[in-house]
């Protein structure tokens, strides 16, 4: 994707823009931590991240649960519906990443990094201490095999970062180099460190795509112990991880036992909360936080109900067209159909109106578009794409539709029946249909009731139209696959960004992403100005450069419509039963559950 990027006109101009130097910079010098801008907040030597107890109990069980199933414990594979908390948990990265921080990663399996100053190379010098669960050192062999493995066989975003190494050796006993040779993407350094590192010894490359519920062999703290495939999944402390003592995991996986329990739909999940079945809950539905979590046992045991504040990004959640399949493939039905939603009724009638409505994929962070005019790097680098970007998004007046609450607001629906007849639709007897005189129908595929009574609801509003969308319900498995092989018209996702995106936007948006299985990329979004709105923010050096850029993607993605922007909460809300604690100190993303502990039993 990058080497295609590389030759087009739009990066050329863009890397003029941002002042790109091509000659190769002198060896830097081994260092604790990289930072993708400025310098890392911790200094050589720090004794623990500030939003972690330094000195927690430790010990008992923490039990978490989630709706869905699972028929895999390989997460970097395409095929089937894996486990995802083996990473991390289990196998670990080259580095780690501190939460304070928008994208600086510390020492881990490797003890430095190292990297010049275009960023040309990076060197990863192994911890002579660190060991697989299985008491064999982790080498330099491990790294080059787990990249090559990956690169080759492992998820499309893994085999996209990883080709776009030119050259991987063994540089020392335990060093490994990779050089990039006419890649410029500032970013791939820090990618490489979070690469997951495999026991060279313990797989079968030629099964590497195959699923599988044997328990893998890793570096990290906790070990697979005992599963029950869909229902449940038992995670035990090692009592000899290598890395207890390291900074990046003081005050970190203070509970001997981490079990998952999996749960068919959202009543039978709450329903074993209220039972204390499971620890804590990551609560979403205003509806259920404002009126059921004052049952019994909640006010007799105690349960402590709270909201955190992160400086993330709010979430995009999102009703995603299909854009490969017709009449999406219109922007300006798809504009209808994002008119046609009524987000005051919902909110109010739904959510007791706790939501807040979402317009940027950068939502309440320094990297959203929405209420900001672009500034001047931003209109330089969308200068060649001005017919790809509305006029009231580069001028900061862009929102979403406002309705009047009523569930029937009439200006609202004018305005879609105006859209839908310049694509060529007209109503007939109360049913909107083609040119060639189909009526527009399509399906929502939901895989839980919160969804589906969402989708409902929005069917209802598409009605007043003349549009019949149908609502699918599948189970986990068949939705992952689905969505997996862009087997849908419209479905609800949810997109998380961080405060350094980078590659992943790729993956997640980039054309070249657009026809792959296993992307993210569900809206089937092929848009030029995205594609160099990506290689800008993964060329950027500066800070600034970097959230003009990021910004002008958001203006990109914003003025496709490729998505009917929902809502987001504006704090985490999160309920605990008595005897789980958590440090009083957040960090920039939250408050991380590796950091929280037991008191006593329960």
């Amino acid at each position: 994707m990058r080497r295609r990027l590389a030759r087009s006109p739009a990066l050329i101009a863009v890397s003029v823009l941002l002042g790109l130097a091509a000659a190769t910079a002198g060896a830097g010098e081994p260092r604790h931590a990289i930072a993708m801008h400025g310098e890392p907040a911790y200094p050589p030597g720090f004794s623990h991240f500030r939003y972690a107890n330094p000195d927690p109990p430790k010990g008992g069980r923490l039990t978490q649960a989630m709706t869905g199933s699972f028929d895999s414990l390989n997460p970097m594979i395409v095929r089937g519906n894996a486990f995802q908390y083996v990473r991390g948990y289990v196998i670990e990265s080259l580095l780690a990443r501190g939460n304070d921080e928008p994208f600086t990663l510390y020492g881990l399996i490797a003890e430095s990094v190292e990297t010049d100053a275009e960023r040309t190379y990076v060197a990863f010098h192994l911890d002579p201490r660190a060991r697989f669960s299985d008491g064999r050192p982790v080498t330099a062999e491990d790294v080059l095999f787990s990249w090559q493995l990956l690169r080759d066989k492992g998820r499309p975003n893994h085999r996209g970062y990883y080709s776009k190494v030119a050259k991987a050796e063994k540089t020392g006993e335990r060093t490994v180099r990779f050089d990039f040779g006419s890649e410029r993407d500032r970013e791939l350094p820090l990618i490489l460190g979070l690469m997951p590192v495999l026991p060279r010894h313990a797989i079968d490359a030629e099964k590497f795509e195959e699923t599988t519920l044997q328990a893998p062999i890793g570096s990290g703290p906790y070990r697979v112990a005992e599963i029950k495939p869909g229902e449940s999944v038992l995670l035990k402390r090692d009592p000899n991880y290598w890395g207890r003592e390291l900074a990046v995991n003081r005050g970190h996986y203070n509970f001997d036992e981490l079990r998952f329990d999996f749960y068919r739909d959202g009543n039978t999940w709450f329903e074993a909360f209220k039972r204390g079945l499971y620890d804590v809950r990551f609560e979403t539905d205003p509806g259920r936080w404002a009126t059921q979590y004052n049952f019994p046992a909640a006010r007799s045991q105690g349960l402590i109900r709270e909201g955190i504040a992160s400086g993330q990004p709010k979430p995009m959640q999102a009703f995603v067209f299909n854009a490969r399949r017709p009449p999406f493939a219109d922007a300006r039905v798809r504009e209808a159909l994002i008119e046609l939603f009524d987000f005051e009724w919902a909110n109010a009638n739904l959510f007791y109106g706790a939501y807040q409505r979402t317009a940027s994929f950068f939502e309440g962070s320094e990297l959203s578009a929405r209420g900001r005019p672009a500034d001047a790097r931003e209109r330089d680098l969308l200068a060649p794409f001005r017919d790809e970007i509305r006029g009231d998004v580069m001028e900061g007046r862009y929102e979403p539709p406002v309705s009047d609450g009523s569930g029937r607001d009439r200006a609202r629906l004018k305005r879609a029946l105006e859209l839908l007849g310049a694509a060529g639709y007209a109503l007939r007897n109360g049913t909107l249909v083609s040119p060639s005189g189909e009526p527009f129908a399509f399906e929502i595929m939901v895989a839980t009731r919160d969804e589906e009574r969402l989708a409902l609801a929005y069917s209802s509003m598409l009605r007043r139209a003349g549009i019949a969308a149908g609502i699918r319900f599948v189970d986990g498995a068949q939705f992952e696959r689905r969505r997996q092989n862009y087997d849908f018209d419209v479905m609800p996702y949810i997109w998380q960004q961080s405060l350094s995106p980078g590659n992943e936007q790729a993956f997640y948006f980039g054309s070249d992403s657009a026809d792959v299985p296993g992307t993210r990329n569900y809206m089937g979004a092929k848009s030029p100005a995205v594609d160099a709105m990506i290689a800008a923010l993964l060329a950027a050096r500066q800070r600034q450069d970097f959230v003009a850029a990021v910004r002008a993607l958001d203006r990109a993605l914003i003025s496709g419509l490729y998505v009917l922007p929902l809502f987001h909460l504006p704090e985490q809300w999160i309920a605990r039963w008595p005897g789980i604690e958590r440090p009083k100190q957040v960090s920039l993303y939250g408050s991380p559950v590796e950091t929280w502990w037991r008191e006593g039993k329960r």
